[in-house]
């Protein structure tokens, strides 16, 4: 009997260090890619955004508009900062541009002046943990899905007809078409998705063989469980391919044809599975997030052109 209770004692305490150091692996993890802040600047950056980014990016001029500051409050408490722009002629139609991964709204701005140039209102939401926003973690579109359906509210309070389209770059782009597809969204008509992946999981778990020359298993795992115990979200919910079957209005997939961080193949997973009226625009020579600068004719006039036939009269 002292032998079974030495043996169960033994096996338990072996399971217990193996649960710690999987809890260990997978902060580690989280914090490396999802954490805002550390011991030196409390806004600064998480640390993998200083390895996947292009550093080459710089923040473009912001609109030459009339603009107000807007703040809602999430489900959760945080405080959340966005921008309204206002064209010089008022209508009914608008745009809330959503940034990309460790990015902010004003990296919105060459965006929103197209929009507003063509007499859109034009919001410019910066995401949890993000820029003026509230919040330690980003959660790679499944918080901030939940906070791009309260703008939405907020613009149904400024103007009751408006007619709303989500553009999103990037993580952007999986938050835009994972909100398009809730069940509480409101006045949105279309949806364009810039170079958006299928899943925040498969997008990371093959940037961990990139950076650390590691194999997914059984690092993603422990990441996934941890994730949701630090952040209140699993990476795997951050899955935009999990949500199109819900998806209710036309969507326009944008892809660059030399993306390395988000391949093409997941714009076509995703155009594949999209039950709405669709297309689908590739840009050839553009890495992740360029498609636009690469070539902006074919861009905006693929976008506008998807557009009129889906928001209707100003």
């Amino acid at each position: 009997m002292k032998k079974k209770n030495i043996a169960a004692c033994a096996l338990l305490g072996s399971i217990v260090v193996c649960l710690t150091i999987a809890y260990w692996i997978g902060a580690y993890f989280v914090d490396y890619a999802l954490k805002r802040g550390n011991d030196n600047d409390p806004m600064a950056l998480p640390a993998a955004c200083e390895r996947i980014q292009d550093k080459g990016r710089t923040i473009p001029a912001q609109p030459a508009m009339p603009s107000e500051d807007w703040e809602i409050v999430a489900n959760d408490g945080r405080h959340l900062a966005g921008t309204h722009f206002l064209p010089e002629r008022s209508g009914h139609h608008w745009a809330i541009l959503v940034h990309g991964y460790g990015r902010d709204q004003r990296y919105a701005g060459d965006y929103a002046t197209e929009y507003l140039a063509r007499g859109f209102h034009v919001l410019t939401p910066d995401l949890c943990a993000s820029g003026k926003s509230e919040g330690q973690f980003i959660t790679m579109g499944v918080k901030e899905s939940e906070e791009i359906v309260l703008w939405t509210q907020k613009v149904r309070n400024y103007d009751p007809d408006a007619r709303i389209v989500l553009h999103g770059v990037s993580m952007g782009a999986a938050t835009v078409l994972m909100s398009a597809a809730r069940e509480d969204i409101i006045d949105v008509v279309a949806v364009i998705e810039d170079c958006g992946y299928t899943s925040a999981y498969e997008m990371f778990s093959d940037q961990l063989g990139v950076i650390f020359g590691l194999p997914p298993f059984p690092i993603m795992s422990f990441v996934d469980v941890v994730s949701g115990i630090k952040t209140g979200a699993r990476l795997s919910e951050a899955a935009p391919i999990t949500s199109m079957s819900r998806m209710k209005v036309p969507v326009l997939f944008i892809h660059g044809e030399e993306d390395r961080l988000v391949p093409p193949r997941m714009m076509d997973e995703l155009y594949a599975v999209c039950p709405t009226m669709k297309e689908k625009l590739l840009i050839g020579g553009a890495g992740h997030g360029y498609a636009m600068q690469q070539d902006k004719e074919k861009y905006w006039d693929t976008i506008f052109g998807f557009l009129d036939g889906v928001v209707g009269e100003k």
